[in-house]
């Protein structure tokens, strides 16, 4: 099944083939939209004239000549310095931590519980996007180690429709975006 997560079919096949792309992307996936986040590695590719992001080559480029490729126009965030520095010391960790192997952080574990322990452990992610991570892992790349569903926490369930994990098509895009609204309202909501 194809990917649905980007904006162009270039990009949801770098998302495919590419696990730092997908990692970029979740990572990159937050006060923008969905399709934007997950486009961007594939610009960003581009724009280092590359066809497939490397953790080596991003971890080891210049912090300024780095924050400019997320800068030049369309800028690749809403918020370009800081996501390039986030991103840029991702890739520093996964080289240290995984030899700068994306998928090895979740090919490796054993358990849901270690694929969110170590995706919570990276630079700029959570405890609630790593579960999130690893429900799309689990949901559209058929990672399923012993309890991915209960370490993915609510974002596992079939059918939810919480998450980008759940986006498989623009009908189920709707979905996720219709809960998303609803929560925000709730929380705005005085008790």
């Amino acid at each position: 099944m194809p990917l649905h997560l980007a904006t162009t079919p270039e990009a949801n096949d770098l998302l495919e083939s590419d696990p730092l792309a997908l990692l970029v992307g979740m990572l990159l996936d937050q006060q923008i939209p969905m399709e934007k986040a997950f486009t961007s590695p594939v610009v960003l590719a581009e724009r280092m004239g590359t066809t497939r992001l490397d953790a080596h080559r991003m971890a080891d480029y210049d912090p300024g000549e780095f924050e400019t490729l997320f800068r030049q126009v369309p800028a690749l965030h809403r918020f370009p310095a800081a996501m390039a520095k986030r991103v840029q010391t991702m890739c520093r960790d996964l080289v240290e931590k995984y030899d700068g192997d994306a998928a090895v952080v979740w090919n490796t574990a054993t358990t849901g519980h270690e694929i969110v322990s170590r995706i919570a452990g990276l630079p700029g992610f959570g405890e609630q996007k790593a579960k999130i991570f690893t429900a799309l892992l689990g949901k559209q790349f058929a990672v399923h180690p012993t309890g991915w569903r209960e370490a993915a926490g609510v974002y596992g369930e079939i059918g939810s429709h919480r998450s980008v994990a759940d986006v498989i098509d623009a009908d189920s895009l709707v979905k996720v975006r219709t809960f998303k609204k609803e929560q925000k309202a709730a929380a705005k909501t005085p008790s």
